[in-house]
């Protein structure tokens, strides 16, 4: 079957990343964090829930397959430290899971599947700073889409997506919902352009 086959099962829209595209795009964001960090030591992913925990366990093994060694993988929940808690009902919390080795004095990478108005990121920096004080702190995401409304920008990108507010990005990742698949479509209510509101 062709890679550009649409899945029989996911989200209306575009496909704009299937399985193997997604799956070059983390091999590529994996060889970039090692480069940046010149090496594995101090390295520490944690993904942001939901999806960002699957893509950071992902960046873990392929890591693991190049240096042969285990990167610490955790959770950062970040649903109390968002700015938009009065206009969005909030999700349940998930869990936040710190690896052992703790995140001072580390490169901490935090993982997400969308990078939208940057006000998820900047909660996640809220989050991080009530936990540990890394040595540094870098961005990997799968999709840029752009519109930024915070001074934010990822280190890690494995595709740029230009899009209009009034278009949905979706991801859906194996672990979460069965395959892989990034689409985009048009909104039916626009005044929620993306299923990732203001992340």
């Amino acid at each position: 079957m062709p890679a550009t086959t649409e899945p029989a099962v996911g989200p209306p829209g575009r496909t704009v990343l299937d399985a193997r595209d997604i799956a070059r795009a983390l091999t590529r964001i994996s060889h970039e964090i090692l480069e940046r960090n010149k090496g594995h030591e101090g390295l520490v992913l944690l993904g942001v829930p939901t999806r960002g925990v699957g893509l950071a366990q992902r960046i873990a093994a392929r890591i693991a397959e190049t240096e042969g060694v285990t990167i610490p993988v955790g959770a950062l929940d970040i649903t109390l430290y968002r700015d938009d808690l009065r206009r969005h009902p909030a999700r349940a919390p998930q869990p936040t899971a710190i690896p052992a080795g703790g995140i001072d004095q580390k490169t901490v990478v935090l993982v997400d599947d969308v990078l939208y108005s940057g006000r998820t990121v900047r909660a996640a920096l809220d989050a991080l700073a009530d936990i540990g004080r890394p040595a540094v702190v870098r961005l990997a995401v799968l999709v840029d889409r752009g519109h930024r409304e915070l001074p934010i920008r990822a280190d890690h990108v494995g595709k740029n997506l230009p899009s209009a507010r009034s278009e949905r990005v979706m991801v859906r990742l194996e672990e979460t919902d069965g395959l892989d698949v990034v689409r985009i479509a048009d909104s039916p209510d626009a005044a929620r352009p993306t299923e990732e509101v203001a992340r």
